[in-house]
């Protein structure tokens, strides 16, 4: 079988929210099951954050690595939208600073502009409400939920409130979610319902009636303080996330390809659902399934083993496997902008480590220097003008799905020094936006299945 028996249990606990979900949510349009959502990046001539021609190549990495934990996110739209009334597909803006994403919505009967972190790792979607207990800072007004005739809050009664141990419980006869995450990020409100308008252009937008959402309380802890960030945009396999209940318009199928970082002119960029999706060449297209377990609802998927240069590494089969204590197993994830290896030892074999020394042993080979960065990575090099024997690793995924990352997008280049773009994973192996650059990445959660392939961004 090629979905075990916990990624059925969840998908019928999903099937079971989803169907009560359904018969709230409403779309304003006919039933397109294709959506596409515009980024625009930060340093690029579309963005009121434009410094290309302030910023070296050398500058802008630097940042993009010091914004990792901000994610910090802006766009200077402030045109008023209404219902969109087409059967085209759908268009909704998205902004990109450095190598993470921000969702432009309108929210409630007032249509109050709000910009989320797009987190392909978090469940639940939330924003910051007013009456507020304990707000954090933010350059747009918050929205109050007091104003809207389209808000109401989530009852106990509601299959999310029911389930023990999650993040939603029953105080007062109001359905409360408190949220804490890996990063220290603490928020903590009320279960609500209301109506999403997704942009397309400045006279049309897609309206969602009655989605799943948290209105925010309390915040601590809250690294995109002073911006336009009010929140999250949940994109994981929960049930309350946007990819859950948007799914009869999307099929759970989501996509996006990304555009070298680098780059002085970036390309804009989408995130494609449903339809919108490209077919992937058949004789490129990779495909390995997602891997579950209980109460862990990222992007798993069966990392096998790795190869350096093209040799492969004789890891034992148990290295990269996700164990019973939640630890270790490999996802994908777009929110990290990094690779991490999993420095844990695993059968008396860190992973992190020999990778390191393989680094370590072939660079010093080639009479190469270490150095230090900025950035803090570990792996630096001195960088001769005349050397470009850079390595590349492959990670063999179950399926026989090979995943090859040329040398520029192992590393990090630096007018006289390179690093190995790899950071130490404390609790599994993620494989970070850095190591998809120029990959058509295709998350078919109905099917159970990551699929990618090699691709040109750019002219996505």
């Amino acid at each position: 079988m090629f979905l075990s028996l916990r990624f059925l249990s969840a998908k019928l606990f999903l099937c079971l929210c989803l169907t009560l979900f359904q018969h709230h949510v409403t779309f304003s349009a006919s039933n397109p099951t294709g959506l596409t959502l515009r980024a625009v990046l930060d340093d690029s001539p579309n963005s009121p954050l434009y410094l290309i021609e302030n910023m070296t190549i050398a500058e802008r990495i630097e940042r993009f690595i010091q914004v990792t934990n901000a994610k910090d996110n802006y766009l200077n739209l402030n045109a008023r939208v209404g219902p969109d009334k087409s059967n085209s597909l759908s268009r909704v803006v998205m902004a990109r600073d450095g190598l993470f994403y921000s969702v432009w919505l309108l929210i409630g009967s007032q249509g109050q502009e709000v910009k989320l972190l797009m987190d392909t790792g978090g469940g639940l979607t939330w924003t910051q409400c007013q009456p507020c207990l304990n707000c954090f800072p933010q350059n747009l007004p918050i929205y109050d939920s007091r104003a809207s005739t389209t808000y109401s809050t989530l009852s106990c009664d509601h299959p999310l409130c029911q389930v023990e141990g999650s993040l939603y419980t029953c105080v007062d006869d109001l359905c409360i979610f408190v949220h804490n995450y890996h990063g220290g990020l603490y928020t903590t409100g009320v279960a609500s319902l209301e109506t999403f308008y997704f942009p397309m252009d400045p006279s049309t937008a897609l309206t969602f009636n009655n989605l799943v959402f948290g209105c925010s309380r309390d915040s601590r802890n809250v690294v995109f303080q002073d911006t336009e960030l009010s929140g999250i945009f949940g994109m994981n396999m929960m049930p309350d996330s946007l990819m859950s209940q948007l799914s009869s318009f999307t099929n759970f199928r989501f996509s996006y390809c990304l555009v070298p970082f680098p780059d002085l002119i970036p390309h804009t960029l989408v995130l494609r659902f449903g339809d919108d999706i490209p077919l992937l060449p058949p004789e490129r297209v990779k495909t390995t399934m997602f891997v579950h377990a209980p109460d862990l609802y990222n992007y798993y998927v069966n990392l096998v083993t790795i190869s350096f240069l093209n040799v492969r590494l004789g890891f034992p089969p148990s290295q990269f496997q996700l164990r019973e204590d939640g630890l270790g197993g490999c996802f994908v994830d777009s929110g990290y902008l990094l690779t991490a290896i999993e420095d844990n030892y695993v059968g008396g074999v860190n992973a992190y480590d020999v990778l390191m020394d393989l680094f370590t042993a072939y660079y010093e080979s080639n009479n190469l220097r270490r150095t230090t960065d900025p950035s803090g990575l570990d792996m630096c090099f001195e960088r001769p003008n005349d050397f470009n024997n850079f390595a590349n690793l492959t990670f063999h995924f179950d399926g026989e799905a090979d995943y090859f990352v040329p040398p520029q997008h192992l590393h990090i280049f630096q007018q006289d020094h390179f690093c190995v773009a790899i950071t130490r994973g404390r609790y599994a192996t993620v494989l970070g936006a850095w190591q998809q650059q120029n990959k058509r990445m295709l998350y078919d959660v109905g099917l159970g299945r990551l699929q990618f392939a090699d691709e040109n961004c750019a002219n996505d």
